[in-house]
Order: C-alpha cells, then sequence, then structure tokens
C-alpha cells in the first residue's frame, strides 16, 4: 500500500555556528526569497527560528547600537512571514549563551555547541526563554499560537537524562532532531545516530534516549528528520557545481580587492567544526572521498545541499519507506538552510513537481502535532 506522504518542508533559521555572516544575507533575503516560492506553489512553510541568536542581539542592544536594526529586522521578517500563513518553531543552537560582540559582525561563542552538555536548569531556561519569547512575538498576530516542535542545534538531542523530559514539561508535541545515520565526532560536535531504533516513521522515544522506542506511549513523541544514502553520481555532480561556484566567488571577491570596491555582505567562513576526527588534512581529505563517492553515505534530506537529481532520488527512498512502514499516513520531515542556498532553482523544482503528485501532500510543524493529537499520525512503540 502506497500511503500519503505528508511533507514538512522545514528551514532551521540561522547565521553560522560559529556566529559569523550578515543576518541580513544569510536569513532575511533568502527567506523572503523562499517564501515567494512557497506562496507561488501554495505550500506553507515551517521555519525553526534560532533563538539564541536573536535573545544576545536584543541583550546587547544597548552597548552596541547597530545590533539593534538587526534584531528589530528579525522580528519584523518573522511575524511578516507568519502572517503570510507559514509555520514558526523552535530551534535552539546554545553556544549563543554568555556570547562576545567584538564589533564589525564578530562574535565570540564561549558555548558549548551541545545543549546536552548543560545542567538541567540551564537547559530548561534556555527553552523557556526562547518558547515565551516566539509565543509572545507571535500571538499579537495570533493569539492561540504556541511552540510544538523543537529541533537541537547541531542534532545534538540523545542520549540525555533531562532534554525529552522537559520538553514534554513545556508542552512541546514532538522533537525532531534524530536523524538515523548520523554520526559526528569533531571539536564541537558529538553525536552517533548510526543504530536508530525507528528511521523514518514517528514513535514514542525512550525519555532518556531518543534513539530509541519505548514500550509505552510517552508524553512526547520523536519523528526523525529524514535521510537517505546512496546517490553517489549525483552527489559528484552536485559537488563539481559547487566547487564552480566558490570558484566563481573567489574571482569575485579578489577583483573587487583588487579594484578597491565595496566587499560584498558576509556569508560568513566555516571552521573545522563538522570534520571529523581523522579526516582531516590530504589522507583524511582521500578518505572522504572514497565514503562520498564509492562507499555511499548518509544524506540528510537537506534541500540546501541537494541538487534535483539527489531530491528526486531522496523521494524514491521515501515512497519506499513509507510503503515499507505500513502506515496509510506519514509525516516526513525535510530539512533546509536558508544560509546555505545560493541557488534557488533546485528547490523551486522539486516544489512544482513534487507537490503535486497524487501521494503527496504538504504540512506544516504545527498541523503535525494537531494531526499526532487526534490520531490522524499513527505513533508507533516498541513491539
Amino acid at each position: 500500500m502506497q500511503p500519503v506522504i505528508y511533507l514538512a518542508f522545514v528551514d532551521d533559521w540561522e547565521i553560522r555556528g560559529n556566529g559569523t555572516g550578515d543576518p541580513r544575507v544569510l536569513q532575511f533575503e533568502p527567506l523572503r526569497q523562499l517564501v515567494k516560492i512557497f506562496n507561488q506553489y501554495g505550500v506553507r512553510g515551517s521555519f525553526n527560528a534560532e533563538i539564541m541568536q536573536q535573545l544576545t542581539y536584543r541583550r546587547l542592544q544597548d552597548s552596541f547600537p547597530e545590533l539593534k536594526p538587526i534584531a528589530d529586522e528579525w522580528e519584523q521578517v518573522v511575524k511578516e512571514t507568519f502572517r503570510q500563513g507559514h509555520d514558526i518553531q523552535l530551534h535552539l543552537h546554545p553556544q549563543w549563551l554568555n556570547a562576545e560582540y567584538q564589533g564589525n559582525g564578530n562574535w565570540k561563542l564561549p558555548g558549548d555547541w551541545s545543549i546536552l552538555n548543560y545542567p538541567n536548569q540551564q537547559i530548561r531556561a534556555m527553552l523557556v526563554t526562547g518558547k515565551q519569547y516566539l509565543e509572545n512575538l507571535l500571538r499579537e498576530i495570533d493569539p492561540a499560537y504556541t511552540c510544538v516542535s523543537f529541533r537541537a542545534g547541531s542534532w545534538c538531542a540523545a542520549p540525555s537524562d533531562s532534554l525529552l523530559p522537559i520538553l514534554s514539561e513545556l508542552g512541546f508535541v514532538f522533537d525532531m532532531s534524530i536523524v538515523a545515520g548520523l554520526r559526528f565526532d569533531t571539536p564541537q560536535v558529538k553525536l552517533d545516530y548510526t543504530q536508530c531504533d525507528e528511521p523514518f516513521a514517528p514513535y514514542y522515544p525512550e525519555m532518556r534516549d531518543a534513539r530509541r522506542i519505548s514500550r509505552s506511549v510517552e508524553p512526547i513523541v520523536c519523528i526523525p528528520t529524514n535521510s537517505f544514502s546512496g546517490a553517489r553520481v549525483a552527489l559528484f555532480l552536485r559537488d563539481f557545481g559547487k566547487a564552480r561556484t566558490v570558484l566563481r566567488r573567489k574571482v569575485r571577491e579578489f577583483r573587487r580587492q583588487k579594484t578597491g570596491s565595496a566587499p560584498a555582505l558576509s556569508r560568513g567562513r566555516a571552521g573545522d567544526e563538522w570534520t571529523n576526527k581523522g579526516e582531516s588534512g590530504v589522507v583524511g581529505l582521500a578518505k572522504r572521498m572514497l565514503k562520498r563517492y564509492v562507499v555511499g553515505q548518509t544524506h540528510v534530506a537537506d534541500l540546501s545541499r541537494l541538487n534535483f537529481a539527489m531530491m528526486r532520488l531522496m523521494m524514491v527512498n521515501i515512497r519506499r519507506q513509507g510503503v515499507q512502514c505500513g502506515l496509510a499516513r506519514v509525516p516526513v520531515i525535510l530539512e533546509n538552510h536558508t544560509k546555505d542556498i545560493s541557488d534557488f532553482s533546485d528547490i523551486e523544482r522539486f516544489v512544482a513537481t513534487f507537490t503535486c503528485s497524487a501521494d503527496v501532500k504538504t504540512v506544516t510543524l504545527t498541523e503535525i502535532a494537531h494531526g499526532l493529537r487526534n490520531g490522524t499520525f499513527k505513533v508507533r512503540v516498541a513491539a
């Protein structure tokens, strides 16, 4: 039986995890472009607003007046998006806790990247503050608005004795931080989701380890963010195209420096935050290429990092998993990062091609929460 696939177009709305990048370039401008595409095709997107960045801008705006216009525009863009019928939910990068502003758009983020490494009291405080901020902001537009879903920064959600219990106590309906097959061992991020009980469908998690399915009904649900493997040829073509784009950008930057013209607005800089141990240097590069183009690797269903060929393979995998799960209706969480989009053409093509399919409906995170509550979406327990 081919189930109805309820696709949730979810975006983690943020600047770089190390604090670099101009919010106007990485957040405000691309969000408006993406919303325009969604509106054209009748899709309601869901945007996970990274709240710790915004709280930090507000905390420091009196000492550094240049931060206030950016924080004001952040709120304007969120409210503008919400008024157009799109969903806003909570995303949280704890490394912004106690951040220090060094001027000229430069930040020092001393905090740990994983929310799991903080004391329970701090975890609760960050979640409470973030949830209240979004609800106070958006209840000016819709008094019934509430935060119902959560995604942890850097995917760090398990194992934990406290995160799921705190989320459930605060009224969150589901978490979507687990990505089956994902593994990181970097200076900032350590997680291992290579052995997850449920890679696809909603399930009740063990409250101390979201990677495991509980044998009983729990006060919160987990829905994995979709992932798939393979796509080696499509991946190579994507990487080749990205390399040409980066090269052209570097050439433009070099020419601007030579002519003395104004520099381009910053897209931020990447460090070694996502380079796994043993994968740096020449040997590490060879290992990564072998894994990517020969062995095959797990891909997060992140539209900002896929070309259309990979998106098409992703949908083949989603439909196959849908049949295997045996459910009549299944919500599927897609991912996106507006900060990484330089060309919207593949995303627009994907939206135009697949949202009109007979077996596909689009859904917001709030609508998924309603479906979990009223039984539209079935939730698994361990046998």
